[in-house]
């Protein structure tokens, strides 16, 4: 008990450095480099003695890593159901569907009847992104398409709709540059797809709670871009 005492007294006057705590935090590939990469500097001034090491893998996979102890911490968009996990909800991850003008001024998408004419892309066979239109009101049955083709990566997807190879949901965030020099374009932008969270997940059991909220508060600071 005295020599604790003498370490937070040193400590105190500045004698000790701070314990290094060391963290590996789960992202896609896509919010990585657009969100997390850039926060880095931040998140060492905001939590000194902090050690951030970032794993980069699908949604499901880093689901499973943070269950099975694999990596700390994720931020994801998918939805938590299992019991074994806590997360903290940080900022809303609204959606777009979107195709390349030229593609879209061949072949208009301005009714249902006209999805005919297209090719669907998406991340698997469950089609997670393009829920956000299909369960929205005025949303479309993915059934109707021409085509679905499925693509495991946001940016593949976005470099297929580019392309005009077909049209696809995206999060709003990471096509916003992309809609505003014209690249690409929103699809019957009446309709108000669902969105969802980003979510910071870790083990309920995981007893570094406050940790994750004081990091949790960084990233709340900062906005998706």
């Amino acid at each position: 008990v005295l020599q604790a005492a003498a370490e937070c007294r040193r400590a105190v006057r500045g004698e000790v450095a701070a314990e290094t705590i060391e963290l590996v935090l789960g992202t896609r590939h896509e919010l990585g480099i657009s969100w997390i990469l850039p926060l880095l500097p931040k998140l060492r001034l905001a939590m000194p003695g902090l050690k951030l090491h970032l794993y980069v893998g699908s949604g499901p996979d880093l689901v499973l890593r943070v269950r099975a102890l694999g990596i700390d911490c994720a931020v994801i968009s998918i939805r938590i159901t299992d019991p074994k996990l806590d997360f903290i909800r940080l900022h809303a991850e609204p959606y777009v569907f979107v195709g390349a003008p030229k593609l879209l001024r061949k072949y208009p998408l301005t009714h249902p009847n006209h999805v005919k004419n297209h090719t669907l892309i998406d991340n698997s066979d469950d089609l997670p992104l393009f829920h956000y239109w299909r369960d929205a009101p005025g949303g479309i049955d993915s059934r109707n398409f021409k085509d679905i083709v499925k693509i495991g990566a946001i940016e593949g997807i976005r470099a297929l709709v580019l392309r005009g190879e077909g049209v696809a949901v995206l999060p709003a965030y990471y096509v916003a540059e992309d809609c505003r020099k014209k690249r690409l374009q929103r699809v019957m932008p009446k309709v108000r797809l669902l969105q969802d969270h980003f979510r910071l997940v870790f083990r309920i059991d995981d007893p570094r709670r406050a940790l994750y909220e004081r990091l949790a508060q960084t990233f709340l600071t900062s906005p998706v871009i």
